[in-house]
């Protein structure tokens, strides 16, 4: 009898130490959910990359990645803060964990992906090489023994580097691309390379250069929203899916005419 009581006893301690821990996990589990409801996410971006990412004449920072990642936030719901940073900055800060994501017309490479996971592409690009308007250059061929301005980590800057030994010119790197512009405007440089949609929206705000080749198929890349590797999923998956409600609710169409039909 005593055996049996004893066993009995044994057995109700361990079901109620049971119920413990499993009221114990639903909280923590419950605060765990709450904490990544409160969080605000830091996502990095470029300072001047017009028309993605540039302070407009009321110093309102603004551009079509600015407003895609304000819709999408709205959509799904999630709080972050936008730190202008510079491209690289960005995406060093993101490398060590200051910031959760980068926005900044990013171009989704295969190199890339083997350390950042992209979201569905948002925006297609291409890069093009722009020269001074009126000037002599009017492609490759001319580029011989001269200097032309890249910005660095860019696909325009992996253009010009698989063309420089075919072409024989050099190249001088920048960070920003207002000041690679510069360069070309003063005649430091002969020529730039950029991503075309960015050039063109450059030109027609009057930064005195125009479009002298394009590299529609070997330098044809998608943007795309990168979080590092293996980090921050839950935010790569309410980009995505709030990138396709944006889009089929016509608020994409609306973000990317407002900025690319500017004048």
């Amino acid at each position: 009898m005593k055996k049996f009581l004893s066993v009995t006893l044994a057995a109700a301690m361990v079901l109620s130490l049971a119920a413990c821990g499993s009221s114990s996990s639903n909280e923590a589990d419950s605060t765990a959910a709450g904490a990544a409801e409160d969080k605000t996410y830091v996502i990095a971006t470029d300072t001047v990359f017009a028309p993605f990412e540039f302070t407009d004449e009321e110093n309102n920072f603004v551009g079509i990645d600015v407003d895609i990642l304000d819709a999408i936030a709205q959509d799904q719901g999630f709080k972050y803060e936008l730190q202008s940073l510079g491209f690289d900055a960005a995406v060093a800060s993101l490398e060590s964990g200051q910031s959760d994501g980068v926005i900044a017309g990013m171009s989704i490479t295969d190199e890339r992906k083997q350390k950042y996971d992209f979201s569905e592409a948002y925006y297609d690009s291409y890069v093009c090489m722009a020269v001074k308007d009126g000037s002599d250059i009017q492609g490759y061929e001319d580029l011989e023994g001269k200097t032309v301005a890249a910005k660095t980590g860019t696909q325009g800057a992996d253009c010009a580097e698989s063309l420089k030994d075919q072409y024989g010119f050099n190249i001088q790197y920048f960070d920003e691309s207002s000041l690679m512009y510069q360069d070309v405007v003063t005649g430091n440089s002969v020529a730039c390379f950029e991503d075309q949609p960015v050039m063109a929206y450059g030109i027609t705000q009057g930064n005195g250069l125009k479009i002298a080749a394009e590299e529609q198929e070997n330098f044809s890349t998608p943007y795309g929203f990168a979080v590092l590797k293996g980090q921050n999923q839950e935010l790569l998956e309410m980009f995505n899916t709030g990138l396709a409600n944006i889009i089929e609710n016509g608020t994409y169409d609306e973000i990317v005419a407002k900025y690319t039909n500017a004048e």
